[in-house]
Parts: C-alpha cells; structure tokens; sequence
C-alpha cells in the first residue's frame, strides 16, 4: 500500500497520529512539508516512517503540486490513499466574527482548506489504478457553532459537503471519499485558537465517554477507512470524538 499524507507539521499533529498508524501497517508513505521554516520539524518524522517521498507542497503554488505527482508516477507509479490534513485561515478573519470576515480572508481560508482537496483529489485519483481512498478531516464546528472557531466553521462544512460531490464523482472509478471528524485534540495548530481550553474540558464533562481523543486513535481510524477493509464506506462524515457530537 502506497500513499500520499499531505498536511503534517510536527509530531503533535494528527497526521502525526495518522503517519505512523499507516505506516505500522505496512503502507510506503510520500510526505509534504510546508517550506523551509516548516522542514526541521518534519524532516525527522519523514525519517523515523522510512517515506521514500519528501517534498515541499504549498497547495497554493501549482508547480509544486505538479513536481509533487510528477514524482509520485516516476517513483510508484500508482497510489493508494491520499490523507487531505490541510488548513489554514488568516489570523484576524479566524479569530474574530463570521459577520466581519474579509472577503479575502475567506477566499483564502476556502482555497487552502477546502478546494486544495479537490484539486490534489483531481490528481491522486488518476493514479489510483485499482480504486483507492481519499480522506480529509474536519471537525464538529461545520455543524454546530463552536466559540473560537470563526470562519472555520463555513469553511469546513463546505469541506464536507465536497467530500460527498467528489465521492459521488470518483464512485464509478473504485475510490472512496470520507471525512474524519474529531473531537477537540491537543495539538499545536489548536492551541492557536481562541476558548480552546474551555472547549477541551467542556468535551471531556459533556462527551458518553469523558475523555479527549488522541491523535493516536485518530490514526487508527483514518488507517482503517484508508485500506481495504472499509471497501463500502463512502461519502461519509465518520466522528471519531468519544460521543461529544451527539451531546454538544
């Protein structure tokens, strides 16, 4: 199983969590990293999963995704999975009200976070010669207003909503599209927004299980819905946030 992890920052992320899951079951990963500033703190965790594949990717400049596939079909030649862990917002725009977001701050927000999924599915799936899989992950703020996570909201439900179309698209040629949405994890992209404290023990007294989720067990579950043994399990927005979705 060969596969393409866009979107890890450091090994605190979730598709930190997701990486070593995959490669624990066998799969040959190619990872990404975000420019210069972005590789020290990647570069380790490229070494320590074996990736064969290491190359920047700034999903808004289309020559790196270009040499990014060019590479992927020099080297494998096909591609099994793709794990979509990609966004970003402008600071002000993501930290203040919705109603007061700049246009530009949310075509921004929607081209990084969600319409780079689309396009790097539009080049992943060729490649999936046998069928394959594309996951993305979203959180529970596209459905319910989440204090702190401003534009982000919109911008995720949108991501969820493509998720289902591209599925829709990509059914007839055997590749499966899902969304994994979590309960709030401890990471260092999190830590940036606003109220996140609050949200991290309100999910713990309120969720059945009164626990968080760890990036661990995110892993585990994009691992499972990316191989073989979730063959029917399409178009879907699985939760993976020990129940806090069904009592927030």
């Amino acid at each position: 199983m060969k596969g393409l992890i866009v979107g890890l920052a450091n090994d605190q992320s979730l598709a930190w969590g997701c990486a070593r899951a995959l490669r624990d079951q066998g799969a040959a990963l190619a990872l990404t990293y975000l420019g210069d500033k972005a590789r020290p703190h990647v570069e380790p965790l490229a070494r320590a999963v074996e990736a064969p594949i290491f190359l920047p990717l700034d999903v808004t400049r289309p020559e790196q995704v270009d040499t990014l596939f060019d590479t992927i079909e020099r080297e494998w030649g096909s591609l099994d999975f793709l794990l979509h862990s990609i966004a970003f917002a402008p600071k002000a725009d993501l930290h203040g009200r919705v109603l007061d977001c700049s246009a530009q701050g949310f075509a921004i927000a929607m081209d990084v976070s969600c319409h780079s999924l689309i396009r790097l599915a539009a080049r992943a799936a060729p490649l999936m010669k046998q069928g394959g899989s594309i996951l993305t992950l979203s959180f529970y703020g596209s459905e319910k207003v989440i204090t702190g996570y401003g534009i982000m909201g919109p911008v995720k439900a949108a991501l969820e909503a493509s998720v289902r179309y591209l599925a829709a698209d990509l059914g007839p040629s055997g590749v499966r599209v899902n969304a994994l949405s979590t309960g709030p994890v401890r990471t260092r992209a999190a830590s940036g927004l606003s109220h996140f404290d609050d949200l991290m023990v309100k999910a713990v007294e309120t969720a059945p299980l009164h626990q968080l989720v760890t990036i661990e067990q995110v892993g585990d579950m994009a691992a499972f819905l990316l191989s073989s043994r979730a063959p029917t399990i399409t178009g879907q927005t699985i939760y993976i946030d020990a129940g806090y979705n069904i009592t927030a």
